[in-house]
């Protein structure tokens, strides 16, 4: 398994179609590094990075997608 470094720099839109969030965004993606890391259980690991700025924006939209998945939920009726 590849391993990468991910650095998130914009989320530009997002929406959600058939059960499935979609996000346009722009990022540097490299190659991690010779030594990767790993979990606990020795699996290699990619990281993914982004500003404070951009992870309130990401945090932001992915509310406002899940809102939207729950306005089609049926509403239990007890």
């Amino acid at each position: 398994m590849k391993t990468y470094s991910i650095e998130l720099q914009q989320v530009k839109a997002m929406r959600n179609q058939h059960g499935t969030i979609e996000a346009r965004i722009a990022a540097v993606v490299q190659p991690q590094s010779a030594i990767p890391d790993e979990d606990e259980a020795g699996e290699p690991l990619s990281v993914l990075s982004m500003t404070e700025e951009t992870a309130r924006v990401l945090m932001l939209l992915l509310k406002v997608q899940l809102a939207e998945f729950d306005k089609r939920k049926a509403r239990s009726r007890f």
